[in-house]
């Protein structure tokens, strides 16, 4: 039997890891996780030096633009982020676009982004920490006045959320969106094909004939180009936050 928990389907409910159950969306981002992994073994074989080969030549690519986008954005002193910003930005694109293919997206759950963001905010806190101090970490939810100390801490905890809500919104957003259109769309169809007389209007208002073409188009919107710009968005917003937390001293 299919339970709900926070959104995420239930695929067994046999408890592993202390009683955690397995959801669609620990399936689907494991499944993802081991594509990901695996195009990545595969692009990366018998590296060249000379006569490389077509897979090379891409992976080499990928790479090139990932250190352009982080050090465009950071700076080349901050070149180990490369592989995290990396994989924060395909894991991100792949999840929302697991859709397309009729599975779960691990970005409809908000405990996907929750768990992103949670880990850029312990990368935040570790930099400030690193570069000021514990003293000078803790000093900083002072000022510029000690009054507002309260509000500074709610702040830096609205930070997580702030990055996942955003993220998951947009992306939930538009599969709302999808859907409505998708039934608005067979509403008109049976509207107005019911008005062709005898059976031929009564045949092709069971034939969801607008739902040809159109949402294809706007899918071109609601998944690709959202999803690309959601994973961007998640990805600047990282580099900005642990570039910003090294000044903060």
């Amino acid at each position: 039997m299919e339970i709900n928990i926070q959104g995420a389907p239930i695929l067994f409910t046999i408890p592993v890891l202390g009683g955690i159950p397995i959801t669609s969306t620990l399936v689907v981002t494991w499944v993802i996780m081991l594509l990901l992994t695996g195009l990545s073994i595969f692009l990366t074989r018998n590296l060249k030096v000379k006569n490389i080969s077509k897979r090379q030549a891409i992976a080499e690519y990928l790479v090139s633009t990932a250190e352009n986008f982080v050090h465009g954005n950071m700076g080349e002193k901050w070149d180990r982020y490369v592989p995290l910003i990396s994989a924060l930005f395909a894991l991100s694109i792949v999840s929302s676009l697991s859709s397309l293919v009729g599975v779960f997206a691990p970005t409809a759950d908000l405990n996907t982004e929750l768990s992103w963001a949670v880990l850029v905010f312990v990368l935040i806190t570790y930099t400030k920490i690193k570069t000021g101090g514990v003293l000078g970490y803790a000093k900083g939810f002072t000022e510029p006045i000690f009054v507002l100390t309260p509000f500074n801490i709610i702040s830096e905890l609205a930070t997580p959320i702030s990055m996942a809500f955003r993220h998951f919104g947009n992306i939930v957003s538009g599969y709302v969106i999808s859907t409505l259109i998708y039934a608005a769309l067979a509403a008109a169809n049976r509207a107005l094909f019911s008005l062709l007389p005898g059976a031929v209007g009564w045949v092709l208002s069971q034939i969801p004939l607008l739902d040809v073409g159109i949402p294809a188009i706007l899918s071109l919107y609601f998944d690709w180009f959202s999803s690309f710009m959601q994973a961007f968005i998640f990805s600047m917003l990282t580099m900005m936050y642990i570039a910003s937390a090294a000044e903060s001293d």
